[in-house]
């Protein structure tokens, strides 16, 4: 054990913070561990506990490496899990885990059974790949309704990393997801492709975000594949990179008792993004990716339904798409117009307040009308037409502006009824304004202003330090850029210890710590010494102390207490 300990001290001492890091979140190191070194930190990951949590992590092929004497260097265990040494041989302390984990449980470290052969998914007919993609073609929109949802307002995640209750409900009403389980099944899927990112306890949209609802759905699907993919497990993999059968994913990781249920999450995962058909078989480009290649998205093509740039423009204040509306369109319209019915042929309403929402992000009448027209095969009607320069007129009746002066944030209303109106709004009153002039005055920021008065529906917009309109986005896209924490920010306090008590003579470093851990223990011990004329000679001692550089003990042989300087200890062995 001793030696084993020290050979991964050694080892760990050698790895850059990047490399150390990720060891330590392979192995679930908590970040508020107090290692005072390397050997401290050795101890910890060969301890039974630690082992045995590495294991239940393992695949099953990893876990048959580790269980066969006579296996070369074992190619299926993460190098990061630091359970074997530089040579590829486990780790005594691994071993006599992995014994026990045999005894325990003999059929995780053998090969599954194998399917039968009426066991195994079938190749999925002409109907069931249609099918397959017409769930594909679903998940992917209301993936879409769930990410525009997130552009405008983050959603909240609980401590587990969950979606909280409340934006379950609110998604689920308003009929962007079905259940709760198909949302936490697109935000792993938009998580997977970059989509979304967690920051402390919201989901924020990232920048590829925003590009994939823009995109059309085969290149959407195609984005989605390649997260998928590259988030599988390992032990999902066979050695040579292809993906095993969805049927086998269930026997992956025999020892993990979390499994199961993820695995079936996974399986319905690739239900929902018709990566299986609904009767489990599969489809020609599940076959592609099975066989660990990016499916070419021309196979889901051919099922999915056209998609359209025209839509139907009525007297009612609404629009028919006929079919599925281009992303890029459909992202447009949504912009200025409340979307009624989620289907291949979707409506649309207008009000006051959907293309004010519009305007609020930049949108003008004249480049509503431009757009309108542009995708209408019925010209702009009339009454349509009234709204827009009704609420274009209406809108930034409120102004808000960074006063240079006091730097404060003021609020200007053309209608001083308006302006009384927000000085008394109790939903305001976190703002803190008050009458400065014929304005209202805020120490709070003029964005979060602005936000506050949209919010309460008020007609508001933006000035920039030159008075001129400047339209603003809910979300910073620096903040939205943002990368996550790492593995090294999150071990930072575990890995300035270890280097700051890291020094450069790792042999006198082990004997140190041998020599400090007998006199703990207060056992008896053989120290070899150098003498002064070159030569070496053995005591031994009960080690009784350790400190100001040498170590005390009293001699067995003579009967008499001895101090040795720690510079002339060459070796320490139990006796």
């Amino acid at each position: 054990m001793a030696t084993s300990e020290r050979a991964l001290a050694t080892w760990l001492s050698s790895r850059d913070d990047a490399a150390l890091a990720e060891t330590f979140a392979a192995r679930a190191v908590s970040p508020t561990v107090n290692w005072h070194d390397f050997f401290d930190a050795a101890a910890a990951l060969l301890d039974s506990a630690s082992i045995d949590r590495a294991l239940a992590r393992l695949p099953r092929r990893a876990l048959i490496e580790l269980a066969d004497p006579d296996a070369a260097a074992p190619s299926a265990i993460d190098e990061r899990l630091a359970l074997h040494d530089e040579n590829g041989q486990p780790y005594a302390a691994v071993t006599a885990r992995v014994l026990e984990g045999i005894a325990a449980h003999p059929e995780a470290f053998m090969q599954a059974p194998a399917l039968a052969a009426n066991g195994a998914s079938p190749v999925a007919s002409p109907g069931q790949e249609a099918a397959a993609a017409e769930q594909a073609f679903t998940t992917a929109g209301a993936l879409a309704d769930v990410l525009l949802m997130c552009v405008h307002a983050p959603l909240t995640r609980t401590g587990t990393g969950a979606v909280s209750a409340v934006d379950r409900k609110r998604l689920v009403e308003t009929g962007a997801v079905n259940s709760a389980e198909e949302l936490d099944d697109l935000v792993d899927s938009a998580a997977g492709a970059g989509l979304l990112r967690s920051a402390g306890r919201e989901w924020l949209v990232t920048p590829a975000g925003d590009h994939w609802l823009e995109e059309t759905t085969t290149t959407r699907w195609t984005t989605i594949v390649r997260g998928l993919v590259s988030a599988l497990p390992r032990g999902l993999r066979a050695a040579d990179g292809t993906i095993f059968s969805p049927q086998e994913w269930p026997a992956a990781y025999p020892l993990d008792p979390d499994w199961t249920a993820r695995a079936e999450r996974l399986e319905r995962i690739a239900h929902r993004w018709g990566f299986l058909s609904p009767d489990g078989s599969i489809p020609a480009w599940t076959r592609q990716l099975l066989a660990g290649a990016i499916p070419d998205a021309a196979a889901l093509a051919k099922y999915l339904p056209a998609e359209i740039d025209k839509v139907y423009l009525q007297a009612d204040l609404t629009a028919i798409a006929p079919g599925p509306l281009a992303p890029a369109l459909d992202l447009r319209l949504r912009g200025i117009a409340r979307r009624e019915s989620r289907a291949q042929a979707s409506s649309y309403r207008f009000t006051a307040e959907s293309i004010g929402a519009g305007m609020t992000e930049g949108e003008s009448a004249a480049s509503i009308k431009e757009f309108l027209a542009g995708i209408s095969l019925t010209g702009l009607p009339q009454p349509l037409e009234y709204l827009i320069d009704s609420t274009a007129g209406r809108h930034g009746l409120v102004r808000v502006q960074t006063d240079e002066v006091s730097g404060r944030t003021k609020v200007v209303s053309l209608d001083p009824a308006v302006r009384d109106a927000i000085a008394v709004d109790q939903a305001l009153r976190p703002l803190g304004l008050i009458r400065d002039g014929e304005a209202l005055s805020s120490r709070v920021t003029r964005d979060a202003v602005y936000w506050s008065l949209a919010d309460a529906r008020y007609p508001v917009i933006a000035l920039d330090a030159g008075g001129a309109p400047e339209p603003l986005h809910r979300r910073s896209p620096a903040i939205a850029s943002e990368g996550a924490a790492t593995p090294v920010d999150v071990y930072a306090r575990v890995l300035q210890n270890l280097r700051a008590t890291h020094g450069t003579d790792g042999d006198a470093a082990w004997l140190e710590r041998e020599l400090d851990q007998a006199v703990r223990g207060k056992t008896t011990i053989v120290v070899g010494v150098r003498l002064p004329d070159g030569g070496e000679r053995s005591f031994t001692l009960e080690a009784t102390g350790l400190g100001g550089g040498r170590l005390r003990g009293r001699d067995r042989g003579a009967d008499i207490e001895r101090t040795l300087p720690l510079t002339s200890i060459t070796s320490v062995r139990p006796a």
